[in-house]
This record gives structure tokens, sequence and C-alpha cells, in this order.
């Protein structure tokens, strides 16, 4: 499709944009890549570490064979699954986050922004409390569907008033997460049995993850990818202001809750799978903001790769420092995304 910026700008204007643009792009390309080396690299390093170390070169064969020797059943059966879950929802939360920042224009917008954490939560303890679910791969679904009907409620709330209004969606995302926390702390106190089944969950992660996890998000996960990528130029042109972007044709209305649907599914996809995990989507559209630039487009598939390397590499390191334990990866992707957003705050104001 060509570029349409020339149409509707001054000559001089249009081409220091599409010379913008094309400079972005190949910074995307060449970090694309280069976060795609490092997620090959993290991924060994995952299927390596653990409460028994393996060589790299054990952990290669045993991946391209069927050996059921020790090496084989730890890959296959016990950290592969745990892998894949951490990519898939690192992914996810990359992307939703330079979504959610893009929609509301507030670069302290977190995925979660939308009620996501907070209806899963609610979800899984009505899981656990309720129908005795005490698995991941059995209460997913559950999270997935509170997570999914909690972010509904929160578009359908700041669409009831101003049309588009993002400041609307983020103040019912507030409310809202607010409302659903309490309702967890209420049951967590007065049900000592759930609360320790849910607090497993609470802080995020990826041990014990069944090779179902996975492969059950995958196709949400796909959709919500599908849909930001289709609302991507949309949201490029909504930068431009809403009076331009419909001169080029483009509806914002449609735009706002194109991507709020892919938000919800990716985010609905990543809390099921693992829980919250803090700073994530937040830290991953900062880091990819400073690098390519302010455009969602070319955004997407950066922060796709980096929001799975660091999610992967938060998993690594929680089996590293606490060996032949570990600490969840949330605990440790918080511990390390907080210093490195106040950096990037830091380094932004100088």
């Amino acid at each position: 499709m060509p570029d349409v910026t020339a149409a509707v700008l001054p000559t001089a204007v249009a081409e220091r944009v599409i010379a913008r643009r094309r400079r972005a792009r190949a910074r995307a390309l060449v970090l694309t890549l280069v976060m795609l080396g490092a997620v090959a690299l993290l991924v060994i390093a995952s299927l390596a570490v653990g409460s028994r170390p393996l060589a790299p070169g054990d952990v290669v064969a045993a991946l391209f064979s069927d050996s059921r020797d020790a090496a084989g059943v730890i890959v296959h059966e016990l950290r592969a699954p745990r892998t894949l879950t951490a990519l898939l929802t690192g992914a996810c939360l990359g992307v939703a986050g330079v979504l959610m920042q893009a929609v509301t224009r507030n670069p302290l917008a977190d995925p979660g922004l939308l009620g996501v954490n907070a209806g899963a939560a609610v979800g899984v303890v009505t899981a656990i409390a309720i129908f005795g679910v005490g698995t991941a791969s059995g209460y997913v679904w559950f999270a997935f569907a509170g997570a999914a009907g909690a972010a509904l409620l929160v578009t359908a709330a700041a669409q009831s008033g101003r049309r588009g209004d993002t400041v609307g969606l983020v103040l019912a995302g507030v409310a809202l997460s607010a409302c659903l926390g309490a309702l967890v702390r209420i049951i967590t106190l007065v049900d000592d049995d759930t609360f320790e089944s849910f607090r497993f969950w609470a802080v995020g992660s990826f041990e014990r993850r069944d090779p179902d996890v996975a492969l059950q998000l995958l196709p949400f996960a796909l959709a919500g990818v599908i849909l930001a990528v289709i609302v991507s130029r949309g949201l490029d042109q909504l930068r431009l202001g809403a009076d331009l972007a419909r001169a080029l044709g483009v509806s914002p209305v449609l735009v706002v809750l194109g991507a709020g649907a892919a938000i919800t599914l990716l985010c609905a996809t990543a809390t099921s799978a693992a829980g919250p995990l803090a700073f994530i989507g937040l830290l991953v559209a900062h880091l990819v903001r400073g690098i390519v630039g302010v455009g969602v487009r070319s955004s997407l598939p950066v922060a796709a790769v980096t929001g799975a390397a660091l999610t992967v590499a938060s998993d690594v390191i929680g089996r590293v420092i606490a060996p032949p334990g570990e600490i969840e990866a949330g605990i440790v992707a918080a511990f390390l995304g907080a210093p490195l957003l106040l950096w990037l705050v830091i380094r932004r104001a100088s």
C-alpha cells in the first residue's frame, strides 16, 4: 500500500516524514535480527539451566532426538514447556505495551491498565475457591475469561461516554482494577487454602507449566498479533490528529476499538499463562521507542522479540541466583525492570 503522507502534507514536510520512517524501519530490522539472536541464546540457556544443569551440547542433542534418557526428559517435558510459555508471554506483553501507549498516548500506560490483571486474578480465585482447580492448565481458561471480561467491560464503559475517549478508558481501567482487586483480597483473606494456591500464581511464574498451556493459548495470541498489525497503520495516522486521520480514510473509533481488542487478547493470553508480570510491557515499549521511534507499525516486530527476550531472561536469572530452587520470573522482572525504567526516565529528562 503506497504511503499517503505526501497527499496531505506539504512536499518538504512529507519528504522528511517519509525519510524518518525509512530510517526507523531500517533500525527496527537491525534490532529485530539482533534480538532474535539473543532469544536463540536465551532459549538454550533456559533449557540448560535448572536444578540439574545441562551442557549446551546436550541440550541441542536432546532437542533433535527422541531419546528418553535423563537429558531428553528434562528438556522436552520440564524445560521446553516453560520456555515456550515464557516466549509466548513476553511477545504478547511487548506488543500489548506498544499498543497501549499508542492508544492512550500515555508513556506510563501499562498493558494491565485495562483491568486485565485484576480480571484474571478474579478468574483464578474463582477457579480455586469455588471449583477446586489447583493446576495452571486447569485455571488458565478461568483466568482468560476473567481478563477478557474485565477488558471488555472497561472498553464498554469508556465508549459509553465520549466515543474514542482514551482518558475515559484509563479511568475505567483504574476503577475496575481497584474493585476487582478488593474482591480478590476479600476472598483470599477469608479462605486460607485459596490464598496458598493463589499466591503462587500472583507472583508470575513459569514453573510446572504443562505443554498444553502454550498451545491452548497460541490461537488467541496469533489473533491479537494479527489484529495489532491491522490497526498499526491507523494508530500511526492518528498521531497526526483525528481530522487528518479521517482525511486519510481512518476511523478513529474503529482503530481504538480494534487496538483495545488486540490488547485484550494479548494481555489475557499472557496473564493467563504466567500470572501478572510487572514492567515487561511498559519497559519494552520505552526501549523500542527510544531506538526505533514512535511508529507503531515498525515497532511491533521489535517489541515482540524484545518482550520474549526479557521474559525468558527473567526466568533464567531466577533459576541461576537461587539454586537449587528459583525465584519467580515476576519478581525478577520487577526487580530488573524498575531500575531500567528509572534510568530511561532520567536519561529522557536530561
